[in-house]
């Protein structure tokens, strides 16, 4: 797979989101992709190129406290169980740490089996947090310290 890992742009954001259900299924999740973060933190928002577009993408960013967030990751239907995911967690982690980052972040909801299973393959920590998205609103929040720098995924 010839795939090229970028600083994402806005008009990728508009591509991924013309072709959102591709990276989405039928779970709407348009109103999380937040063009200010790829204003703000464009350094840890990546895209992976190929010929026939974007197959995956990252929307991320590093807190003051030294966290490396992934807000969003995605491939594309056709790029799944090919490495890309972990190729996006291990440039987002390498971009994160060259911005002082020495843990990684992020969430999804109780019932999205399918993240749960990739974070625990990548070796991170799981725990459901009570009304994290609001009352009556659970979610699973990953975390894990950062990999040593060239450490494999």
């Amino acid at each position: 797979m010839d795939v090229e890992i970028t600083s994402a742009e806005i008009g990728d954001i508009h591509q991924v989101l013309g072709d959102h259900q591709r990276y989405w299924g039928e779970r709407d999740l348009r109103s999380l992709h937040l063009f200010s973060l790829v204003h703000e933190f464009g350094s840890t928002c990546l895209v992976a190129r190929a010929g026939d577009g974007i197959r995956g993408y990252v929307i991320g960013f590093v807190t003051p406290t030294g966290t490396g967030y992934v807000h969003l990751i995605a491939t594309r239907e056709d790029a799944r169980g090919t490495g890309l995911g972990r190729r996006l967690y291990a440039a987002f982690a390498q971009a994160a740490r060259r911005q002082g980052a020495q843990r990684l972040k992020a969430i999804t909801s109780v019932g999205n089996t399918g993240s749960i299973a990739f974070h625990r393959s990548l070796g991170f920590d799981t725990q459901i947090a009570e009304d994290y998205d609001g009352p009556g609103r659970p979610m699973v929040v990953f975390g894990r310290p950062l990999p040593p720098e060239g450490a494999a995924w």
